[in-house]
């Protein structure tokens, strides 16, 4: 499994499962046919409805799936987009790694394509990459509005799973506005990514950095994180996987295409490097402020060195985790409270939010 790179995350709050049960209605007309005896036999006709089904999938894949690749690393191996004719590609900034130069396999031909790293930001883990030489045929995606994504949408997600390459499954969108935290273990980058889309369709290891298609042929998330299940051993939960919306990838890719590098994360900080801390019964009790940056957030409101954070807003904080969920929920410019242990005694603090 270390050949192939799909971050998986161990929910940090309790999440509901939504599942739904569907009746296909159709309005189905009998074809029949008469025996030698007399008789006659009846077999039902394919609802139109369940072929008009058919034909999207159909169509959907052959317009979206060119546009789809392999990365090859040095040793491992996901899946990416390409994101315009100029040969730049996004993916997961975990499939490309530390590396700065990958092996790329398009949909339409085996020849390994080289490409080079453009810039990759862990803090969203996304990245871009751009081919050396573009190759006949190389077609962009269509990117999608992530505001116009909704429950119960069907999705096709699409990449290289195990290393099968030009894989398409199938799902609906189970959730959304998702706040999900990867973990740094086996190549993972540690962020933590508001806004994610859930889904049903499978996501395996290859399938990072992929496709997460609507049926309008537009590209609605890249597949990043399986939920694993610690109940089974922290194995992948079935049918619970995360893509970065839309709206984000275009954000940071449109960035790192002009600029070379991200310059505006659009993500709220305190501007503070801190660590989670236990209580006497060895229970995480909060994020121990070990440096404040100057001229700050938590600077320009008196939030020292430390101190113990134990709650933004109405959120109780407990880990650097909660910590970064509680802060990708706001904007840099927004006003919340900040509630820290100093000296024994509880503070509470109003902070204007800086940016990462």
């Amino acid at each position: 499994m270390d050949a192939f790179r799909t971050r998986t995350l161990r929910l940090v709050a309790p999440v509901v499962l939504l599942s739904s049960c569907a009746a296909l209605l159709s309005g189905c007309s009998d074809s029949s046919s008469s025996r030698k005896d007399g008789s006659t036999t009846t077999q039902a006709a394919v609802p139109a409805a369940a072929n008009d089904l058919q034909d999207d999938y159909l169509r959907v894949i052959k317009n979206v799936l060119p546009s789809v690749v392999q990365i090859q690393a040095s040793k491992d191996l996901g899946s990416g987009v390409v994101y315009d004719d100029k040969g730049h590609i996004v993916t997961n900034a975990h499939v490309v790694g530390n590396e700065k130069h990958f092996k790329v396999t398009t949909a339409n031909s085996q020849a390994e394509q080289t490409a080079t790293l453009v810039y990759a930001y862990p803090d969203q883990d996304l990245a871009v990459i751009k081919l050396d030489k573009l190759p006949d045929g190389l077609k962009a995606a269509t990117v999608g509005d992530s505001a116009k994504v909704e429950v119960g949408q069907i999705v096709l997600a699409m990449g290289s799973p195990l290393g099968l390459s030009s894989s398409v499954t199938q799902g609906i969108v189970s959730a959304t506005g998702r706040t999900v935290s990867e973990g740094t273990g086996g190549g993972g980058t540690g962020a933590t990514i508001a806004n994610m889309v859930q889904t049903s369709a499978a996501i395996n290891p290859g399938n990072s950095g992929g496709a997460l298609v609507n049926l309008d042929g537009q590209v609605i998330g890249i597949p990043t994180l399986a939920a694993t299940d610690p109940d089974l051993g922290d194995s992948a939960a079935p049918g619970i996987g995360f893509a970065i919306p839309a709206s984000t990838v275009k954000t940071i890719a449109d960035q790192i295409i002009k600029e070379g590098k991200v310059t505006d994360s659009g993500r709220a900080g305190l501007g503070i490097t801190g660590r989670t801390v236990v209580n006497d019964d060895y229970q995480p009790a909060g994020v121990a402020v070990v440096e404040v940056r100057s001229g700050g957030a938590a600077d320009k409101a008196g939030i020292r060195a430390g101190d113990v954070i134990i709650k933004v807003g109405d959120t109780d904080i407990t880990t650097i985790i909660s910590l970064s969920e509680a802060l990708a929920a706001e904007k840099p410019g927004d006003r919340t409270k900040v509630t820290f242990v100093r000296g024994g005694n509880e503070e509470t603090v109003d902070v204007t939010l800086g940016e990462i």
